[in-house]
């Protein structure tokens, strides 16, 4: 007996797990299977009639009705991707293979939903980028840039914002931006700080949508709010927040999951930043009275002597020797010596300006670098303001110490015209101070 033909029914397509669409010439749908309400939200009965590139992403559909022609003037589309927006507004990435029937003069299409697949490269790639900014970044501040443009690609993060909880001080701090706009006319409790603190006290991620405000039984802010966690493997070192206008998006738990599981690269790209910012921090500056060391004043003295010479300005150096120092060490120990430094280089500091360094260069010495002046005798006058200074009493352990510094002064053209000479001229004219006497300055010959 010869088998009958079968045809396939539309209860036989509803069974695809891929959906088929059918549009006539005009562009509109004609027949769509069951599995699109699964892929685009919408009813076989709310999406027949209605024009196909409306629900196209606004982005896409210039192409997409440029792909649409070519398939109408009997090409091919086996491989064509865009997006489309569902019907809860969240954008849904589409494999589409198209093809033209002449016969009924429609465009018969399959659907492959690739927003999963999309989702994951994109986070791949943000992961990759995180990397590669964690490394290449200069400074926090850049890192943060970066990551920005980053995470902007992943969901609408136009108002970005990163704060970090510094545990020994109890203190929160937005290194970036560096002032975030609070949202206007937002209660206290909804503010950028507070929804941020909350975030660190918790450890959790925090969603403030429409839905979630008005379960809240909350007044509707016009701006919704994602945060979640940077967690260290000390605890919760921050937080990343996203915010959004009613306008533009409301944030969703695959978009938090998503800013969740990246901030585990962002912290550890933080955290290799802070450890590389102490490790120049220690490299470059005194550990006890946090002045720069005397390799960095090498550097700027450098810089100084090369501006100097192509401007013909004048650089001055002073160096600078406690008198006796070492009796406080021997009669009250080395830690009120300590103490004693670290209130010495705080006085010298409030002498000088902005643009002028001291340095701790060894033990009790310290050296001054004054550049950008005018007046012949600025040098003699700052070192004068110090010896002053030094002069009034220091309080330490209930006792009052008095510090008689010798000064020396070395110029740039007059006395020296490279840094070792500078600082030589410096440092024997600080002797020459000393010998007189001490409590003096005494400008190199």
């Amino acid at each position: 007996m010869k088998p009958s033909a079968y045809s396939p029914s539309e209860n036989l397509v509803d069974l695809l797990l891929d959906a088929v669409c059918v549009v006539d010439k005009s562009g509109r749908f004609v027949f769509v299977s069951a599995a699109c309400q699964r892929i685009f939200g919408y009813r076989a009965d709310e999406m027949v009639g209605e024009i196909m590139i409306d629900m196209v992403h606004p982005d896409d559909r210039a192409r997409t009705l440029q792909a649409a022609a070519e398939v109408m003037a009997g090409g091919s589309k086996p491989q064509f991707e865009n997006r489309y927006l569902r019907k809860d507004g969240q954008t849904v990435h589409i494999l589409w293979s198209a093809r033209w029937s002449d016969d009924d003069q429609v465009r018969v299409a399959v659907a492959h939903d690739i927003t999963a697949r999309k989702r994951n490269e994109a986070i791949q790639t943000a992961l990759y980028g995180i990397s590669e900014v964690a490394h290449s970044a200069k400074n926090l501040l850049e890192l943060f840039q970066q990551v920005h443009l980053i995470i902007d690609e992943l969901l609408p993060a136009i108002n970005f914002s990163v704060a970090l909880y510094d545990q020994q001080h109890d203190a929160l701090t937005f290194p970036y931006p560096a002032h975030p706009t609070e949202e206007l006319n937002a209660a206290p409790q909804l503010t950028i700080a507070t929804l941020s603190a909350e975030v660190i006290h918790s450890g959790k991620p925090l969603l403030r949508t429409s839905a979630t405000q008005e379960s809240a039984g909350q007044p509707p802010t016009h701006c919704y709010w994602l945060g979640v966690p940077l967690k260290s493997h000390t605890g919760v070192m921050g937080a990343l927040v996203v915010r959004s206008a009613v306008l533009n998006h409301d944030y969703n738990e695959d978009e938090q999951e998503l800013l969740q599981f990246v901030s585990t690269q962002v912290a550890t790209a933080i955290e290799r930043q802070q450890m590389l910012s102490r490790l120049q921090f220690m490299a470059q500056y005194d550990q006890l009275t946090q002045l720069p060391n005397r390799e960095l004043l090498r550097d700027r003295l450098h810089i100084a002597l090369t501006r100097a010479r192509r401007e013909q300005s004048q650089v001055a150096l002073l160096f600078l020797d406690l008198d006796k120092f070492k009796q406080v060490n021997d009669t009250l120990g080395h830690a009120a010596g300590d103490l004693l430094l670290q209130s010495v280089a705080q006085r010298i500091q409030q002498c000088l300006r902005e643009v002028d360094t001291v340095a701790r260069f060894a033990g009790d010495e310290f050296v001054i670098l004054l550049e950008d002046f005018a007046s012949a005798d600025h040098a003699s006058v700052v070192a004068e303001k110090i010896r002053q200074s030094l002069n009034q009493p220091f309080e330490l352990n209930s006792q009052h110490l008095n510090v008689l510094p010798s000064i020396g002064i070395a110029l740039y053209p007059q006395h020296a015209q490279t840094e070792q000479q500078l600082l030589q001229h410096a440092d024997n004219a600080m002797y020459r101070a000393k010998q007189s006497g001490g409590n003096r300055s005494h400008s190199a010959d």
